[in-house]
């Protein structure tokens, strides 16, 4: 059966009629010639100024002569990474909006912008999960919890495809460690990836989406890309997925014979294994046609069903970058931000200074994330100096300082009526790791795989070699993190100058988690300002002086102490995953977080009525009245987790299971509804190989973050 979609004008008997006659039409050659990128870095480096990527989309062959359209590939998550388009928050900023509303807003001018750039793929869709903060590419994804995962995933995918660009998820599975993500073999048994790795992936599926990207790594000793269990047992047998499935870029198929037959339908973004290999793979006998056939048919009923759904309108240059996009970009960073704390309600600050002192080299760069495969090369970056030079203009004085003027900046501190530190990483520190050498460890290197790749595309070499790749920066750029401070020159500065103001605010710059023990008692407010996109300057005086009340939560954990994390390595040949980890991780071991997943303070209060909970056949109904008790327009995030009280088998304490944000002016109140589908209160069984509904006692909490002292807790009989 084909891939489905809303507002296709043929039906699934005309889909199939139409992608049978054409694969009846092809040649074993032009069907083969399908299933592969013709990724060109060379030519695109000299023709868009040394941008090898992605400047224009990566295509597929198609098949020209029957009128067959290739696949153009663009690849995300903050934005379309071609040309210049809109650079929003990383995925991480906007899981902490709590707000799938906005991110469907988001996934909706990524589609217009990737059509009018000339794509029809968004390869985006980034949901694996943060096991452990040290992962590289955190920021890629939207947070530590599988439902709120699920939550962001699915409105982004709709917001996509609804302007008709094929949104892929990426990358399944069990991809949660960067420097070794091309050798790592994750061992997992049945129920925890059914319940903790794979579930924000089928939500993404049963939303629509059209294509999925196999991840680097191994799981249970296959490379994902060549996992029968992953590509077919699982996603298409059991949860009917009816579109195609990409692989990682260069390294995600290593194998002709074994990827093709799990079920790899497109190696990308060149053809390595693919296209010749796969055609004499055929020819000998090794691999049936009907394989081949199988993985055209999966493309062309896809790309029929887009091709065929009506446009909702003409996609024109003039949107990329637009300022209704740019508008939308700052209303993200507007929205994700995350104030942690605020001592004394020091925050926001008065808009009558006169003076401010803005401390750390990163107020004063251009820093919006990783320079991987989510790099945007946008048409211009507020930095946060330059957004607080905005909005005051002439009228206050801006000192700026950096961490090499302690002297300078204590002194300014006292002389100043605020104080902005702004502190944390950039693509030095975290991010898709990119390493001139070859990266090593199962005898695999990138470079050669490339060389191959321009033979069997039957492109010239010439100009390609290792350096081509390398970066202007010294040494690698992102990669696991190494620590989860600070750097010593920013601790530093803190604590030499936080004290001396009380008007002093720590504003964390990054896209994961960072420790504060070493100096959160030095300052009266912190808050998570992330890497914020290419408004984020603009977006960030808005919050600190009061035009905009803070509502961000955050989207994992910050524990007292690194030991209160799972095992991580990323230099292990293999690791096991189990049930475990952030929240989860502290509830089972009994440790106390320094700020709790879901935690975010407002500039306003707020109180909860006493919750209510209602059995229906497929659902449990939480209600609970909310009202905002202080003087300015706000929003909170109601959210619910849900634990059984004595199970059969071990679980985690409490998941959330619902959430919903609310926005009321002062002294507003109204009714918070959110439906907790019965189906995830189950387990996977891994005796019995399905889920299973188990009756008893459940928890419900309901609340403002997973701290059980800011949760209400019911408890109802569920049979």
């Amino acid at each position: 059966m084909m891939f489905k979609k809303d507002g296709c004008t043929l039906s699934r008997e005309q889909i199939e009629e139409k992608a049978q006659a054409l694969l009846g039409q092809m040649t074993l050659k032009e069907k083969v010639w399908m299933l592969n990128g013709n990724w060109d870095p060379i030519g695109n480096a000299q023709q868009h100024d040394g941008n090898m990527y992605n400047p224009t989309p990566i295509e597929t062959t198609g098949c020209p002569r029957l009128g067959v359209s290739p696949i153009g590939f663009s690849d995300g998550p903050r934005g379309v990474v071609m040309g210049h388009s809109t650079c929003f928050p990383v995925s991480m900023a906007r899981g902490a909006s709590f707000d799938p509303s906005l991110e469907k807003r988001i996934g909706e001018v990524i589609g217009k912008e990737a059509r009018a750039q000339g794509a029809n793929y968004f390869g985006g869709v980034c949901i694996n999960l943060l096991r452990h903060p040290a992962w590289g590419r955190s920021q890629e994804t939207y947070g530590e919890d599988p439902f709120l995962l699920g939550e962001m995933g699915r409105a982004l995918t709709e917001g996509v495809q609804a302007h008709n660009v094929i949104a892929c998820a990426k990358h399944y599975a069990v991809n949660n460690i960067e420097n070794s993500r091309f050798w790592v073999n994750v061992k997992a048994d049945e129920r925890t990836m059914r319940e903790v790795y794979l579930p924000h992936f089928k939500k993404c599926i049963d939303a629509g989406a059209a294509s999925v990207m196999g991840a680097y790594n191994l799981f249970n000793g296959d490379h994902c890309c060549e996992s029968h269990t992953l590509l077919t047992d699982i996603l298409r047998d059991d949860w009917g997925f009816e579109g195609f499935v990409i692989s990682d870029f260069v390294a995600g198929v290593r194998d002709t014979k074994k990827a093709i037959e799990a079920g790899l339908d497109i190696e990308m973004p060149m053809p390595i294994h693919y296209k010749q290999n796969l055609l004499k793979a055929v020819e000998e006998g090794r691999v049936s046609e009907e394989t081949i056939d199988t993985a055209v048919l999966r493309v062309l009923r896809t790309l029929l069903v887009f091709e065929n759904t009506p446009e909702k309108m003409t996609y024109s240059m003039d949107l990329v970058a637009s300022k209704e996009h740019t508008e939308l970009a700052q209303e993200v960073a507007e929205k994700s931000m995350v104030l942690i704390k605020n001592a004394k309600g020091v925050l926001p600050f008065q808009k009558t200074v006169q003076r401010i002192l803005v401390a750390g080299e990163l107020a004063n760069r251009a820093n919006t994330g990783d320079a991987g495969s989510s790099k945007i090369d946008a048409p211009y970056v507020v930095t946060p100096l330059e957004g607080l030079r905005n909005y005051f203009g002439a009228g206050v004085e801006i000192v700026f300082c950096d961490e090499s003027e302690l002297d300078k900046a204590a002194s300014e501190a006292a002389n100043v009526d605020c104080v902005i530190i702004a502190v944390g990483n950039d693509m030095h520190d975290e991010g898709e790791y990119i390493s001139g050498p070859p990266q090593e460890g199962d005898g695999f290197s990138f470079f050669e795989a490339v060389g191959i790749g321009y033979q069997n595309m039957e492109k010239s070499l010439e100009g390609f070699s290792m350096a081509s790749f390398e970066s202007d920066d010294q040494g690698a750029l992102g990669g696991d993190r190494e620590n989860l401070s600070l750097k010593p020159d920013q601790i530093e500065l803190i604590k030499r100058i936080g004290s001396i103001n009380p008007n002093t605010v720590v504003v964390l710059i990054g896209g994961g988690m960072i420790m504060t023990k070493e100096w959160d008692d030095r300052v009266s407010a912190i808050m998570y300002g992330w890497y914020s996109g290419m408004e984020g300057g603009n977006a960030l005086p808005r919050i600190l002086f009061g035009d905009v009340n803070p509502s961000g939560k955050l989207p994992f954990t910050i524990p007292q102490d690194q030991n209160h994390l799972p095992y991580f390595s990323n230099t292990d040949q293999a690791i096991t995953y189990d049930l475990y980890h952030g929240y989860s991780y502290l509830d089972k071991n009994g440790y106390t977080p320094a700020y709790p997943f879901g935690f975010g303070l407002s500039y306003t209060t707020w109180e909860y009525g006493a919750a209510q909970l209602a059995a229906q056949d497929d659902h449990i109904m939480v209600t609970v009245d909310l009202k905002n008790t202080g003087n300015v327009a706000g929003a909170e995030v109601v959210q619910v987790y849900v634990g059984l009280n004595q199970s059969a088998v071990d679980r985690q304490k409490k998941l959330l299971k619902g959430f919903k944000k609310v926005y009321l002016d002062p002294g507003q109140s109204t009714t918070v509804s959110i439906s907790v589908d019965r189906d995830e209160l189950r387990y996977f069984s891994n005796t019995q190989q399905k889920w299973v509904f188990e009756p008893g006692t459940y928890s419900f909490y309901v609340g403002s973050s997973s701290d059980e002292t800011a949760l209400q807790h019911k408890e109802i009989e569920l049979a």
